[in-house]
């Protein structure tokens, strides 16, 4: 089995988080829900207490749960609420991002794990889950690297089957993170089993356009901008690229044994997808995230029929809130799981997911 190349989220590896370019200038907001701090403090006093009761039952009612796989299994965790439950199945976002949210690159702020645990307080099962060739899901496939998009939404297909068979949930919430978003997006386009999408700090662009503006964004890369966008523009036409001749930082960026990856992801465009969905989309944007901007957020509302917008004030892209001004804390908050979940995060999707299953069942 190869080991897998350590693909760090494109919106970290381009440029050190401190380049302001990465997060995207504010557009004028479409059919937003913004949470403030007063109503954020009545959503929380609704929940609160019900939290802390619940989350002491939360940690034995976790198993793990299987779903089949090219070669052998896809593992995940099953958290359990209430017998007759919504389940949200949370998709990882990019690079080696495990069931918890956490990677070997130096983040475990468990946003994953957090969630499951507070959705589970308020009445939601979650199914959070390892991707192909990672982590417990290590012996689905031979490669880690040799996958697509397309790949991710076969998993992603068979995580939704093997939950309707084990909680008999007639259709499952999906919930997509970063990156995951795109595969969110990806699956729902072929799956009537999908109630819904919650996309949290999803790209709204496609990723060569985020990649480009953010190597336009640090000086630094001004000596291998053209040959760096020449590349990205080859890879979006389906072409693969001889990485020998690169510069060090682009032969490392573009490594061929992503290329694949890339170049399905290229094709793909976000607010493409999220206007073709005609279910119900909760987004959720936090306004301190240094990788996804409130830009890719908007974009992402304004393209689709269905979708609410929720901005979290303070929020950085682990779901954790930082002081806007203080780069290294909001840097350092990737790597403490003791920092709870922003305030708003879970009530905006217990209340999305409430909102929408009782409409449809009046139906």
């Amino acid at each position: 089995m190869r080991r897998p190349v350590l693909r760090q989220p494109f919106w970290q590896i381009i440029s050190h988080p401190a380049v302001t370019a990465l997060q995207s200038p504010a557009v004028e907001r479409t059919k937003p829900m913004v949470l403030n701090r007063v109503a954020l403090s009545l959503l929380e006093g609704q929940v609160m207490l019900k939290t802390i009761l619940a989350l002491a039952a939360v940690a034995s009612s976790s198993v793990e749960i299987l779903a089949p796989g090219p070669l052998g299994e896809l593992k995940g965790t099953l958290t359990k609420a209430d017998a007759a439950a919504p389940v949200v199945l949370i998709i990882p976002g990019s690079g080696p991002t495990d069931r918890d949210g956490n990677s070997p690159l130096g983040i475990t702020a468990a946003p994953y794990r957090l969630l499951a645990d507070g959705l589970a307080a308020n009445g939601v099962a979650t199914v959070r889950i390892d991707k192909r060739g990672m982590f417990g899901s290590s012996g689905a496939v031979s490669d880690a690297n040799a996958v697509t998009i397309g790949d991710y939404v076969d998993d992603i297909h068979a995580w939704i089957h093997t939950i309707g068979n084990s909680t008999g949930a007639d259709c499952v919430w999906v919930l997509g993170h970063s990156e995951g978003g795109l595969v969110a997006l990806a699956a729902a386009q072929q799956d009537q089993s999908i109630c819904g999408i919650v996309l949290v700090a999803a790209p709204g662009r496609p990723l060569g356009d985020i990649i480009k503006e953010q190597l336009r964004g640090n000086p630094a890369n001004a000596p291998f901008l053209s040959e760096a966008e020449t590349v990205i523009d080859s890879l979006a036409a389906g072409e693969r690229v001889e990485t020998a001749e690169l510069p060090a930082p682009l032969a490392s960026l573009f490594d061929p044994a992503i290329q694949g990856f890339l170049i399905s992801a290229l094709s793909l465009d976000p607010a493409t997808l999220a206007g073709g969905f005609a279910k119900p989309i909760l987004i959720i944007q936090g306004d301190s995230d240094l990788q996804v901007g409130m830009r890719d957020a908007e974009i992402l509302c304004a393209a689709a029929p269905k979708a609410n917008l929720v901005r979290l004030t303070n929020m950085n892209h682990v779901l954790k809130v930082v002081d806007p001004d203080d780069l290294a804390g909001n840097i350092a908050s990737y790597a403490n799981p003791t920092l709870p979940l922003a305030p708003g995060v879970i009530e905006a999707i217990v209340d999305f997911i409430d909102l929408h299953s009782r409409f449809t069942s009046t139906q």
